[in-house]
């Protein structure tokens, strides 16, 4: 005997398909990823690593607006004449909230030579891992 009632398919429902939530205590503590990220962008703004390293760990629109910066990061060296360099700074203090289930937002402090610098980041879990829905250097 078949039954009338028909499975829904996945094609059906794209949200199958969609990025997943992760609640926030099925994730690692955020506080390396985000000094790992806060280091990561000074240097991919430095010139001195390839922002494609960064684009497993964050959004799509923080990829473009990152690419965005680095764009202008190399006309503004290049209309200056300055070499690039690995840029040298120390990690200070990281502060971190979480405003929901599965979303940390925190600030990490860089101590660099000339100036310091704040790189507040927004974590999202997705698919059991922490991915930054947004990135800002201060």
């Amino acid at each position: 005997m078949t039954s009338d009632v028909a499975k829904p398919s996945t094609a059906e429902h794209p949200e199958y398909f969609d990025a997943q939530p992760t609640s926030t205590s099925s994730l690692p503590n955020p506080v390396p990823l985000m000094e790992n990220l806060a280091r990561c962008v000074l240097e991919v703004l430095a010139g001195a690593r390839d922002l494609d390293q960064l684009s497993r760990w964050v959004a799509d629109d923080v990829y473009r607006h990152l690419l965005k910066r680095v764009v202008l990061s190399a006309r503004a060296r290049q209309a200056r004449g300055a070499p690039v360099g690995r840029p040298s700074f120390r990690i200070g203090n990281t502060i971190t909230c979480e405003p929901a289930d599965g979303v940390v937002e925190g600030v990490v402090i860089v101590h660099g030579k000339a100036r310091t610098r704040a790189v507040a980041i927004r974590l999202e879990g997705l698919d059991k891992r922490w991915r930054a829905s947004a990135i800002n250097v201060l």
